[in-house]
Parts: structure tokens; sequence; C-alpha cells
């Protein structure tokens, strides 16, 4: 399959897959008691990162499509993470936890104005170990925030609750923009990696004749 034929059909399911996560939360399907795990929200969160890994792992085709979208524009959209800010907000009222809404809050905050730099700077090969240095703290931030999401409710059954999480407009954060903003850190090691693994195998090939 050609690039741009993916590059529509990925296009069309992030569409879809929006449209999913939106009328799941307004049919309250992702919606959860304050004092049950938001077992719903975790599965809604997680299915998506499922499909993309077996899509990637099966099909050689999507695999070369991934490794050719600009890692620069797929880091640069993770500025929009500075909306963490509303995390903060929802804790000053005591709608959201602290211990889910601080760390989940200001390392969106962190990875989101940091995201245009490293875009500039660091999306280039030679910064290659910077590069994926911060793709997996900014993927340690998303999956930490899933986990203290999911479990707070669990660890301090009498503290604020994170239902806030599972309804609109909130709730497309977790069931949508996490596990999109999740794949796309995954894009971008995974193309640093054949990156590395690429110029190895060139300094190899020239190397050998002259041994």
């Amino acid at each position: 399959m050609k690039s741009s034929t993916y590059s529509k059909l990925t296009s069309r399911l992030i569409a879809v897959w929006f449209l999913v996560a939106l009328s799941a939360s307004a049919l309250h399907w992702i919606k959860t008691p304050a004092t049950a795990p938001p077992a719903p929200l975790g599965i809604a969160a997680l299915l998506p990162l499922v499909l993309f890994g077996v899509w990637y792992a099966s099909s050689r085709s999507f695999r070369e499509f991934c490794m050719s979208v600009d890692r620069s524009v797929l880091t640069m959209i993770q500025s929009w993470r500075v909306a963490g800010f509303v995390f903060l907000v929802l804790y000053s009222y005591r709608i959201l936890p602290g211990m889910f809404a601080l760390p989940a809050g200001w390392g969106d905050i962190v990875i989101g104005a940091s995201a245009p730099f490293v875009a500039r700077n660091w999306s280039q090969p030679r910064h290659k170990v910077s590069f994926i240095v911060w793709q997996v703290f900014g993927t340690i931030d998303l999956v930490m925030a899933l986990g203290l999401g999911s479990t707070a409710s669990l660890i301090h059954p009498d503290g604020i609750p994170t239902s806030a999480m599972t309804v609109l407009p909130m709730s497309l954060i977790p069931t949508f923009v996490v596990p999109l903003f999740l794949i796309f850190h995954f894009i971008c090691i995974a193309q640093a990696n054949r990156n590395s693994a690429g110029d190895r195998l060139l300094f190899d090939r020239v190397a050998q004749p002259a041994a």
C-alpha cells in the first residue's frame, strides 16, 4: 500500500476513533461511579494501543509508513499537552485528587512546553539519544497518569475520586488523546532506533573493504 493511501486511511481511522470515543462518553458508556475503579475507561484507553500494536507487528507496509512520518511533526503535536494545566485547576477546585492531578498536570506542562524545542533541535539523527530520552520521559508521564487515574480510588477510597475523567469533556483525554500521543511517542522512538541501526549497518559496509 502506498504511503499516500496509508495517510488517508490513518487520518480517517483517527477521525472515526474520535467519534467513537465521543459517542461512548456521550452515551455514558465510560462513566463510572465515584466508588468504583474506572474499568471501562481503562479498556477504552488500552484497546487502541493493542490494535495499533497488532497492526504494526503484522504489516510490514504499515511499519514502513510509520517510519516515513515526519518525527518533528509528531513531536510538535505533543506541545498541546501544555493544556495539562487543566488538571491543576480541577485539583484546586477539589474535583480531581492531587495524587493524580499534580503529577499528570505538571508532567504534561513540562513535556508540552519543551516539545517545540525538541521538534526543532533534537529531531535530527545527530541528537538521537536526547530525542529518545525525551520521548521516553513523555511516554512515562502518560503511562503514569493512566496508572494513577485508574488506581487513585483504590489507594485512597475515601479521597477525591477521578470520576470526572469518565465524563465529557475530560473523558476524551484518556480515551483518545493519551493513546494517540503514546502511539506518536512509540513511532518517534522506533524511527530513532531504526536510524541508529541503519547508521551502524552503513558503517559496517564502509569499513569492511578497508579491513
